[in-house]
């Protein structure tokens, strides 16, 4: 029976199931290496139902990289003359299959940062290829999936190998008529699973691998070639760049709503002139502090039980504090561009990356135009994300990036560790002050980021690197304000801390909680002398007008932050790349770019989807972030962001 079977779909047949396991493994890599950070216990069935959606979606990728072999495999076969084919045929499957086994090596670490499976969304960090090929290879986790990738193209090649010479060595009379048929049948099928689905209205889509309320083993069924290529497509499509999630008239007029102002100023909807504090003006120096990936949930205010963080803990109880504080997005150019800013993330979006660079009435020009001096502290490659180029067309003088510091102290690939950052800005800030203006000055730490770097002089009691990356962290800060409460200018200071993003420590929802919880905290033991908690919703937007109102100054605001000392937002509203989410005290609502739509008690960590039952409430939720979003997209395509 088997030398009846042509070699050319022998061969194909052969090449489907190597493929498939090897697939198939790294799927199971990434099941053990995630499946501890559910919350709840995992169903036999459901995770036995999640591998053999992954088989789905491994036979669509499967059919599109043997489209073109299994041509050349059949026009062999037939015709034995035509010898160019007999060599192109192996080289071709073999490169096509080893790209795709990048992906699915390259996707492990991918997911354990993002919560997402591998898409489009990766290559942004090529505008800067040198410091990401750096950062890399500077941090021992991902070489370590660079095993299974070196293993999986062995085996594959060596398999591959011994199939094609095992075909070669037959000896099979060619009956040209049966082999066309079969192998027009065999295209068939081929076809049929590319698609992925017998019904007529829809191939198979990413949503189809969403089959129960867990999150994790919805997306272990995808496979990342595919959630690459679908990303790629939606990309590429035009309706996907300006979004349009309603009409932005409306838009702006909800936002005006919410925020309780009019305008007559059709070109800046957005514009309100808040007047000066009646209270007094207090022109004090501004230090805004972006800490990288430091999740609320490395806190022990926030239940952590490693205590992690015992000197911003200690410091959250001196200054106001927001609980309920969530970033705009999940890349830390989401965190930067709106904390200085003020406005929310755009799905994949990038904000500071393009040829052109936009003018923004950000913090940084509000206070520049007041007399401030406007300095900006990153660790490493200041090009990175085009960070320097654009805050500098937005009003910030100085940005104090790797080639500033001596080349001794650049330890990997996000630079200088945070404390000597912070301690290498005390003499640029003591130049600023000794100034007659007050000054603004941005720190981005990045030690809580791969490759991570503990200096030998700082003892972590923590045993896992992680948990010492955080503690070197909270040692950094502290080593900062102690630094600063030394210097004259300390008491007329505000400082406020803030995380460009969280990490992704649970992953019981579509969207991880903790990737956007983040610390926010206004100190200054002058300005704010009766420390206070506050329970209400806040954002990463809010802060350029909170800072405003502690101030005092009189200012334009022209974005979508609110003084949050003056007033409450019913929700905050968050981004993850294709999906955002909207939360309050009781409810979390995800809503996909595909349209699904859930709504969660996350208190309880109920996992049961409550949106067909309580459908105002997730259209008001809706309601409230579509009209931030499409009033952002409105004002930055016309230019009324200036």
């Amino acid at each position: 029976m088997k030398k009846t079977i042509p070699r050319n779909i022998h061969i194909a047949f052969k090449v489907y199931s190597l493929a498939v396991g090897i697939f198939f493994v790294f799927r199971l890599i990434l099941f053990f290496l995630e499946v501890n950070k559910m919350g709840s216990s995992l169903s036999n069935r459901d995770v036995l139902l999640s591998f053999l959606m992954g088989l789905r979606f491994d036979l669509v990728i499967c059919g599109y990289l043997m489209i073109i072999p299994f041509l050349l495999l059949t026009i062999y076969s037939i015709n034995k003359n035509l010898l160019i084919f007999k060599r192109v045929r192996f080289y071709f499957i073999f490169i096509l299959f080893t790209l795709a086994f990048f992906v699915c090596a390259a996707d492990i670490p991918y997911y354990n940062q993002f919560h997402s499976r591998f898409s489009v969304t990766a290559f942004e960090w090529m505008g800067s290829p040198i410091f990401v090929l750096k950062m890399i290879a500077g941090e021992p986790r991902y070489w370590v999936y660079i095993i299974p990738f070196l293993i999986s193209i062995f085996l594959f090649y060596k398999f591959l190998k011994k199939i094609f010479l095992e075909k070669e060595k037959a000896k099979q009379k060619i009956r040209v008529l049966p082999t066309m048929l079969l192998s027009v049948a065999c295209l068939f099928i081929m076809m049929v699973g590319i698609r992925g689905r017998l019904a007529r209205k829809s191939p198979i889509r990413t949503g189809t691998a969403y089959f129960s309320n867990n999150p994790f083993l919805n997306q272990l069924g995808l496979n990342p070639n595919f959630t690459l290529i679908r990303s790629y497509l939606d990309k590429i499509k035009e309706e996907n760049k300006p979004i349009e999630l309603m009409d932005n008239n409306t838009a702006i007029k909800n936002i005006q709503q919410y925020f309780g102002f009019t305008s007559s100023d059709i070109k800046h909807p957005l514009q309100r002139t808040i007047l000066a504090d009646s209270a007094g003006v207090n022109r004090n120096n501004v230090v805004i502090i972006i800490m990288e990936s430091m999740s609320a949930g490395k806190m022990h205010r926030h239940g952590n039980k490693g205590y992690l963080t015992p000197f911003l803990d200690s410091l959250s109880k001196r200054g106001y504090y927001f609980d309920n504080t969530f970033t705009a997005g999940i890349h830390t150019f989401n965190g930067i561009f709106s904390t200085l800013f003020s406005f929310p993330a755009l799905f994949r979006q990038h904000p500071m990356k393009g040829s052109a660079i936009p003018k923004y009435h950000g913090i940084g020009t509000t206070l520049k135009m007041d007399g401030y001096s406007t300095i900006y502290f990153t660790t490493h490659d200041g090009q990175f994300d085009n960070v320097e180029g654009f805050l500098k067309a937005n009003d910030y003088d100085e940005v104090i990036s790797e080639k500033d510091y001596p080349s001794s102290e650049v330890k990997s690939a996000l630079g200088v560790p945070d404390d000597y950052m912070f301690e290498y800005s005390i003499p640029q800030l003591n130049t600023l002050s000794k100034k007659q203006n007050p000054f603004l000055a941005v720190f981005m730490t990045a030690s809580d980021h791969g490759p991570y770097y503990v200096p030998s002089y700082f003892k972590p009691h923590s045993k896992d690197l992680k948990d010492q990356i955080v503690e070197y962290a909270d040692f950094s800060l502290q080593k900062f304000i102690t630094l600063a409460s030394q210097q004259p200018w300390f008491n007329n200071t505000l400082f406020v801390f803030v995380a460009d993003h969280g990490a992704p420590l649970d992953n019981q929802y579509e969207v991880s909680l903790n990737y956007n919880h983040s610390p926010l905290l206004f100190y200054s033991p002058t300005i704010i002398p009766n420390p206070k908690s506050f329970s209400q919703m806040a954002g990463q937007i809010d802060i350029y007008p909170t800072i405003m109102g502690l101030l005092g100054l009189p200012y334009v605001n022209n974005t979508l932050g609110t003084d949050l000392l003056k007033h409450q937002r019913p929700y905050i509203f968050f981004n993850a790349d294709d999906k955002y989410a909207v939360i309050n005290q009781e409810w979390l609502l995800i809503v996909r770019k595909d349209k699904f739509t859930g709504l969660y008690h996350y208190n309880t960590h109920d996992l049961t989807n409550y949106a067909e039952i309580e459908k105002d409430t997730v259209e008001k939720m809706k309601t409230y972030a579509e009209s931030h979003l499409q009033a952002y997209q409105h004002v930055l395509e016309t230019g009324a962001i200036k």
